[in-house]
């Protein structure tokens, strides 16, 4: 049963009326929902409630925000009596689950088909389905959370999280019907053991009385229809209790600047214009706030109203020296375009998790290229991505496609069916089938056609927006599917040159990540970066995207926001060999002009 607390006082947030004992914060990356996530537990706990947080997202941070080491375990928080945190740590869940599959054959298997075995153990599906039994603990095991009142998830990225919720009423369906795809989800006979628990989660998730998911979004176009989205598919496994969060909001305390003006209208814009199925639900909308949301007090004062900006903090803010130089320190994207036009021809890869504008830049620098008279091929292999609608108009010298994910999964499930499922009996094509229903397939079939696009890249450029995860490299490199293929049946001596070869060629292939000068959009770029890492690919640049500092501010507000975000800026030059950093625009990036300002 919820306990029907009030509203924690001091505090106009709906999702905390009558709070049910769970609840769940979804959004995409760097929309704010660890913090909101925290705020809610401190302010729950600070009315009396006994509060359990639960991160079950890779990119975590929920230790950094407390200033405190929780790590895989039930921890009290001492700032916050009745607080406790865990943080579900996914890559040692998976290592974990590596090495009971793995274990019991080492010493028997080769070497390269050991490793092969524990490369297609290394993607996210495998991380996800680790974790799965400790996220079905906290919802279906009483003994666990019977001290607590509520039990809050900090959630991972909408994707991660849409999966890991239907894994539980998968995983019935998955056990009632006896199929499985023992190479990506290891034996059976553990996960019939579970068959109670995932089915107790099931009834937990889908119950409103008992679960309460609270969907986080930016005043973003994009933002708000990935929540849509989320929120249909949550709806379908039964999740109808939803609330919506709508942070960073620019308060009216930002000044009138034409900048903050602009902001303001956008924004606004964008709220008007929510999908009909999410602007129907119960909604809050909190303010951006000057300083980043660390430590206990900072978040006490997250869901609280916002309070006048004093005389010392207009103060500090006008103080600040020299906010604009350290910002605009890199190269700006014209830089990097003198750059890339050098050699006439090459592969860009634009990469980055959803949201920091990877399909912008990927746009600006093939409408900076064109315009310097190159011919440039623009495609994308992202299904939320808008090149059509971003581009708004054709542009001399430019070709745009869209690799469709859906279509390639389809093409490549149906061909690898019809050779390799041809010599098969029926209840062996059954088994293949099942196989083909891995997320690692749908990864696989989308580089396959994304390797076509490659060659081209001998003689024009081609710019990808979204590229394949260094998983996906080393899964195809480390499977045979098409590297170590060829390099075996080539006779001894002969030069040849497949699509992994251009890839790992920096004289071809440049790679650039794109992130935000935020905590968690710069983590999980630096994570990006290490796993392109292991596919033997080095990111040729980074950029940073919507930077208030490098948009040289005048209000207090806003320059305390921009010195903010100093400390990622000095992060990301640590980690990258270029930089260049786009300032936040009244207006946005849309149709030739505006992108073409971008590299000026």
């Amino acid at each position: 049963m919820p306990t029907t607390l009030p509203v924690p006082s001091g505090t106009a947030a709906r999702f905390l009326t009558a709070l049910p004992r769970f609840a769940f914060f979804t959004g995409k990356g760097g929309v704010g929902k660890t913090s909101i996530a925290c705020a809610a537990a401190i302010h729950l706990a600070d009315e009396g409630a006994r509060v359990l947080l639960v991160s079950t997202d890779p990119a975590s941070n929920v230790g950094q925000v407390f200033g405190a080491t929780i790590g895989n375990a039930i921890t009290p928080i001492p700032s916050v009596p009745g607080l406790s945190a865990i943080e579900i740590d996914p890559e040692q869940a998976a290592e974990q689950y590596r090495e009971r599959i793995v274990g019991p054959v080492r010493g028997l298997l080769p070497e390269a088909e050991l490793a092969s075995i524990v490369e297609s153990l290394s993607g996210s599906c495998t991380t996800e389905i680790a974790s799965f039994d400790e996220f079905t603990g906290f919802l279906a095991d009483e003994s666990l959370t019977a001290q607590f009142d509520h039990v809050i998830f900090d959630t991972a990225p909408t994707g991660h999280t849409i999966r890991l919720l239907q894994l539980p009423g998968s995983w019935t369906t998955f056990l009632d019907d006896g199929k499985g795809d023992p190479s990506c989800l290891g034996p059976m006979a553990g996960l019939e053991r579970q068959r109670e628990m995932y089915a107790a989660a099931v009834r937990v998730l889908a119950d409103p009385q008992s679960t309460r998911m609270i969907l986080v979004a930016r005043a973003q176009p994009s933002s708000l229809a990935e929540l849509h989205r989320t929120h249909h598919e949550l709806a379908e496994i039964g999740m109808t209790e939803a609330h919506l969060v709508i942070n960073g909001v620019l308060p009216q305390r930002a000044g009138d600047e034409p900048l903050a003006r602009a902001v303001r209208d956008r924004e606004q814009a964008a709220i008007a214009a929510m999908p009909s199925g999410i602007a129907e639900l119960p909604r809050d909308l909190i303010d951006l706030r000057p300083v980043n949301m660390v430590g206990v007090d900072a978040l006490r004062g997250l869901l609280a109203p916002p309070a006048a900006e004093t005389a010392e903090a207009a103060g500090v803010a006008a103080s600040i020296p020299n906010l604009e130089a350290h910002a605009l320190a890199d190269r700006g994207l014209a830089a990097l375009v003198d750059e890339l036009e050098r050699d006439g021809h090459g592969l860009i890869m634009c990469m980055g998790k959803g949201g920091v504008g990877k399909t912008t830049v990927a746009a600006a620098l093939a409408v900076a290229l064109a315009h310097r008279g190159h011919d440039v091929h623009l495609t994308t292999t992202d299904p939320a991505a808008h090149l059509i609608e971003t581009l708004h108009g054709d542009v001399d010298r430019l070709t745009v496609s869209r690799i469709d994910p859906a279509e390639s999964t389809r093409l490549y499930r149906e061909h690898v069916m019809a050779t390799k499922g041809a010599a098969l009996d029926g209840a062996g094509r059954a088994a293949l089938a099942e196989d083909l229903m891995s997320p690692c397939t749908d990864e696989v079939a989308v580089f396959q056609q994304f390797s076509k696009v490659i060659s081209a890249a001998r003689s024009r450029f081609v710019i990808v927006d979204t590229a394949p995860t260094g998983h996906t490299l080393l899964l195809l490199d480390a499977t045979g599917s098409y590297h170590r293929e060829i390099a075996r049946n080539m006779p001894a001596g002969m030069h040849f040159t497949t699509p992994m070869m251009r890839l790992q060629d920096p004289a071809l292939t440049k790679m650039i990540i794109v992130t935000l000068a935020e905590t968690t959009p710069v983590l999980e770029a630096a994570e990006l970066q290490a796993d392109l890492a292991r596919a033997g690919i080095t990111p040729w640049a980074w950029v940073i995207n919507n930077s208030v500092a490098a948009a040289q501010p005048e209000s207090p507000f806003l320059r305390q926001r921009a010195r903010a975000e100093l400390e990622q800026i000095d992060r990301v030059r640590a980690l990258a060999p270029r930089v260049a950093v786009l300032p936040l625009l009244g207006d946005e990036p849309v149709g030739e002009d505006r992108l073409a300002a971008l590299s000026r």
